[in-house]
């Protein structure tokens, strides 16, 4: 699960990435990985987030009482959401999430745990935007 945290400029601000084992399920991961970039945003110590997936089910979920199979880390969501002055999940196009995408493909053989990159983006990796 992978995050890319960029300002409104689309100047690089951090990425993230989480590996574990046996999420095979897509929208699980796409769940967990909301919960990624909200889990930067506070490493970050941003006020106002926006988390964009390309999953309208993550979505419509969050929208609604959050049950279900991810009702667990939906309701975790929505908790760490409130910690924000504004905090909102978006669905966007995969287009928009290509840096996400990229990242968590290009670390599926990283050792287990969590990765984090601040201030500089990982070569060839976060390049969608200009990193100024």
């Amino acid at each position: 699960m992978a995050a890319v945290a960029r300002d409104e400029a689309g100047r690089f601000q951090g990425a993230s990435v989480v590996v574990m084992q046996g999420i095979s399920d897509p929208e699980t991961a796409e769940v967990m990985a909301c919960r990624e970039g909200l889990a930067l945003a506070s490493d970050l110590m941003l006020r106002k987030v926006r988390i964009a997936t390309d999953c309208e089910n993550a979505v419509r979920n969050m929208r609604g009482l959050g049950m279900g199979c991810h009702g667990h880390i939906i309701r975790e969501l929505k908790e760490g959401m409130a910690s924000f002055e504004k905090a909102k999940i978006v669905h966007e196009s995969r287009a928009s999430n290509f840096d996400a995408h990229r990242l968590a493909k290009s670390s599926m053989y990283k050792p287990l745990g969590r990765h984090v990159w601040l201030l500089s983006p990982l070569d060839g990796v976060c390049t969608n935007y200009l990193n100024i």
